[in-house]
């Protein structure tokens, strides 16, 4: 899975940042790397210099193999924070998308083949 990360101009932390948001989202969707190709981090300032309640700003846009994109955004005082809650409602969210192309026994649903 490869892993983009892009932040505005008010956000600071350059390339241990990027490492930092590339180790963290790597490892807790390091279960649905077989169907995530690339996921796309955008990480922004709301408020730019000011400092308020919930201005920062994750967005997360995860390709998936055979499927559409799927996206999520998260908002929280503190960026690090903004990133596990966008994660994880990522995971849920391909999990949901996920789960649909499967029964409950494992074989492919209709759904999975009109996908095709």
């Amino acid at each position: 899975m490869q892993i983009q990360v892009n932040t505005d101009d008010h956000i600071q932390g350059g390339e241990s940042l990027a490492q930092w948001v590339q180790d963290e989202a790597g490892s807790r969707l390091n279960r649905l790397k077989e169907h995530v190709t690339r996921l796309e981090v955008f990480l922004t300032d709301v408020d730019g210099a000011k400092s308020g309640h919930k201005d920062k700003r994750c967005r997360l846009e995860a390709r998936v193999t055979g499927r559409k994109p799927v996206t999520v955004t998260a908002e929280a005082e503190k960026m690090g924070a903004a990133l596990i809650d966008a994660v994880e409602k990522l995971a849920r969210a391909l999990d949901t998308d996920l789960g649909r192309v499967k029964d409950r026994n494992g074989r492919d649903t209709i759904r999975a083949a009109a996908q095709e």
